[in-house]
This record gives C-alpha cells, structure tokens and sequence, in this order.
C-alpha cells in the first residue's frame, strides 16, 4: 500500500486568509507602495483596515485604499466622535489580530517609542496588543541620525514586536543608502511568519546555513541538466530564520521568486553542482546548523562541450561521457565541526518513505525531511508541502499538507532542537548552547539590516490569539460606520 502523509481536515488555508489585519501608514514617500500591499492581502482573503497619518495623507489616497480594502480609510479626524460609544483608538487595537505599520517614519517612529499619543495611528499603537511588523523607511542621513537610532533599537527591545529595517538602495531623495522600506512581496512574507509564528527570536545568535534552488550541469552552451525547483523551500527556511534571530547565508542556484525574499540574506549564486559545492565548503565552519534544500543533480558531463552540437550529434553524444555528481550532503556531514546540526531533504516518487529511511542512513544527517514530488499542488514550485521528518534519533514525524512557510517554521524548530542534542553529544561543545561558539568566524555580512532582537520566550508565540476580542464583542463596522458615510 502507497505511503501518504497524514491530511485530517485537508491542505490547510492561506495563514492571512480571514485575519483581521490593520495596516498603518505613516509619512514616507514609500507610502506609495501600500495599496499593492492592502489589494494583496484583500485577494488573500484578510480582513483589512487602514489608517493614515495627515502626512501619509497627502502622498497616498484614502479613497483609494477604501476601495482596495474594501472597507472605510481613518484619519485623524476620525478619532473622536460623540456619536461612538468607544475611542476609536481602542477599538481598532482590539479589533486587530495583526498590526502593519509600514512605511514606520522618523516621526511615527519617536511618537511610539516615547509613549506619545497624540494622533491616531500613535495611540492605536499604545493600545495595541496584537503582534507588530513595523518596516522604517526614511531618508538615509535621518536613519543614520543618533536620535532614530536610539528609538529604533528601542522599539528592538520590544515584546510583539517584529522590526524590518531599511534596504539600501537608491531613494526619492536622490541618495544611495540604507532607506528604503523593505518590499511589498518581503512585508506579506514577514506578516505571515507572523500569523504563523509569532514573534519568538529562539535562533537569536546562531548562524545558519541554507542551500536552495536547483543546480544547472550543462552539456553544451545551450543545453543543460537540470530539474524543476523553484527555490522557495529553501529561501522560505532562510527567511523564516532570519525572522527568528538567525544569521542567514543561502547558497542558491537559478531561483524563480521575487528578488524581494532574498532582502536580508547573505546570499551566494552557484549555478552548478561544482560551484555549490566549494560555496557550501567555504561557509560550513560558519554554521551552527545547515540546511541542504538545493535539488542538485546526480549527475553530470565529464567534459562539457565548448561549441553547441547540432541534434544528430547530441543523440550520439548522450550515450556516453557521464560522471557522478559528489554527494554534496554526505560531504558536509563528513567535514562538519563538532556540534554543528544538519537537515537533508530527500524529494521522491512512488513509496517515499522507504527510501527516505534508507537515504537517511547512507548520509548520517541529523535529520532528513522527505517529501513527495508525484502529488498535485505539492514539491517543486509549488507554494505547499507534505512528508516526514526522520530524526532526530528514531524519531519520525508526519507533516501534513501546509503552506511551505508553514513547513519551514516546523522543519527550524526540529533542527534547533537537533542543534541542542548535537551540543550534548561526545565532541560537542556544551558552553556553546546558548551561543555560537568561540570557534566561529565573525558575523555574516547581510544584504540589510535583519530584524532587530526582540526579547520573546523562548517557545513559539502564537501570533494570532483570534478568541481574546471576538468580534460579537467588539464588531468594527458598528461605530466608526456610523461616524461618517457608509462603507464604500
């Protein structure tokens, strides 16, 4: 009988699909990037609201955001009304189940931090207790200024918080440098960790390292062997621990993503096995832990050809001249330094699991996650997955099917698990549990600021707690409705 995963209730739901999402905008001409952000999370199914600052106002169109939310746009002058029966402050900090502020301006940004409640979107962000994903943009010399950085590492500080600095790139402005708001594809991806997650910072100090993609062993120059990942499985992992704490270096082959997820990573291209290989080598004795997603082929031409043959020439040439690709796992298994944790993936047709357990063996990683690739909607390019996860030890757990992030939010946690074990084995360094280790080489450089620490407990945060305000209590649509035009 085939093997298959356990499905109880069926695939599960987009995390943002029915979330009451606020979205607060403040005063940065990134602002004009929020309505593709708000018309996204309406497609997505969420429940959005959104809420503009005067100066917000006058670089964005609250009508506009009305219509792609499809619900009314607040204003300052919204926040008091003696026909409503509560502060609106208050009841959209109840309402919501997830808070965005973004773009998080300098203004904005000193009004939270200080405790100032003096307009709307301020006050609401006092009396919120819902997760936040706060994402500052501002000009470059303002971020770089004492004052913005003393606020923003204390908002770093805060339980609930989840912080997304700026980008360098070229801004409005005219100057190149840190500034520029993360992107709308990296704010929907940080917001459904969020839904997922929480705001937990348990890989706070540890370096991970994440292979991703497939490789590409070319026949001639306009042929090649390759397979159909995408990536995402791997950059998914690496951006879900970066969100966790983690310092993150990802060793990719050609993706098909947005550029965007790659905000934050230290990221290396490596088309081919070969370059892969000597990439993951290299950055191995940086890694507490290492995830080896990369779909990376078996094999390979002992000589490439330097010309394209024409078709009566390849037949002929493809009968011969194959060598193996080396087992790039199993190498980093053989070569790892003491205490280092390792996850393998295995992607498999037909009876997977047997093959799993027996690849497992042959290549000694900690923990090896098998999924099948012959299921409609899962494996590569696809946004779910479902499988097992051997290990650690005689372990074996089913993952149903779940959207990928899901999946690597589960896959992170066993291999931080797995990283304490290996600490505690003969060989392993004790002292390093709580820290990565003298034997580390220094930080990794990365493509932007990542989120700053936020002092969380160490077991997952549930995001969402969708039963402390439920809406019967506290329903939206009754009085801020009733204090201007109906709904568009």
């Amino acid at each position: 009988m085939r093997s298959e995963p356990a499905q109880a209730g069926g695939p599960r739901a987009d995390p943002l699909a029915g979330r009451r999402i606020l979205v607060g905008i403040s005063g940065s001409i990134a602002a004009v990037k929020l309505p593709l952000l708000v018309s996204a999370l309406a497609r997505r199914g969420a429940d959005v609201r959104c809420l503009l600052t005067p100066s917000a106002a006058r670089l964005v169109s609250a009508e506009a955001l009305a219509c792609l939310s499809r619900h009314r746009c607040y204003l300052d002058a919204d926040q008091w009304s003696h026909l409503a029966a509560r502060p609106l402050h208050v009841e959209l900090a109840e309402w919501a189940e997830l808070v965005l502020v973004a773009p998080l301006s300098a203004t904005s940004l000193g009004r939270w931090v200080h405790g100032l409640g003096d307009s709307l979107l301020a006050s609401t962000l006092l009396a919120c207790e819902a997760p936040v994903l706060a994402a500052a943009a501002m000009n470059t010399a303002m971020w770089a200024s004492p004052a913005v950085r003393a606020n923003w590492q204390r908002l770093q500080t805060w339980p609930g918080v989840l912080t997304l600095g700026p980008a360098a790139g070229v801004l409005a402005c005219d100057r190149h440098g840190d500034g520029r708001m993360a992107e709308p594809e990296l704010l929907l991806l940080a917001l459904e960790s969020l839904a997922l997650w929480g705001c937990g910072r348990d890989w706070q100090g540890r370096r991970l390292l994440v292979s991703a993609g497939p490789t590409r062993e070319f026949l001639d120059p306009a042929r090649c062997l390759t397979n159909p990942s995408s990536g995402r499985m791997g950059v998914l992992l690496a951006q879900a621990a970066r969100l966790r704490g983690a310092a993150v270096e990802l060793v990719h082959g050609p993706l098909a993503l947005p550029p965007a997820w790659l905000e934050g990573l230290d990221c290396r291209e490596a088309t081919t096995a070969a370059a892969m290989q000597v990439a993951l080598l290299e950055a191995q004795p940086r890694a507490d832990a290492i995830a080896m997603a990369a779909a990376i082929a078996d094999h390979r031409r002992a000589a490439p050809l330097a010309h394209k043959l024409s078709k009566q020439a390849l037949e002929q040439q493809l009968g011969g001249g194959w060598e193996t690709v080396p087992d790039l796992l199993a190498g980093l298994v053989a070569a790892r330094p003491a205490g280092q944790a390792i996850l393998g993936f295995a992607a498999h047709s037909g009876e997977v699991l047997p093959q799993a357990q027996a690849k497992w063996q042959r290549k000694g990683c900690d923990l090896l996650f098998a999924n099948p690739i012959d299921r409609p909607g899962t494996g590569f390019g696809a946004d779910a997955n479902e499988g097992w996860l051997l290990g650690p030890g005689e372990r074996l757990t089913t993952l149903a099917r779940q959207p990928k992030l899901a999946i690597a939010h589960q896959l992170l946690t066993a291999l931080l698990g797995a990283l304490g074990e290996g600490l505690r084995r003969p060989g392993g360094d004790p002292a390093a549990a709580g820290s990565a280790g003298d034997h580390r080489q220094p930080p990794l450089r990365q493509q932007g600021p990542g989120p700053g620490p936020l002092h969380c407990p160490d077991q997952p945060v549930p995001g969402i707690q969708p039963d402390r305000y439920p809406p019967d209590r506290y329903p939206l649509d009754r009085y801020p409705l009733d204090r201007a035009a109906a709904d568009p």
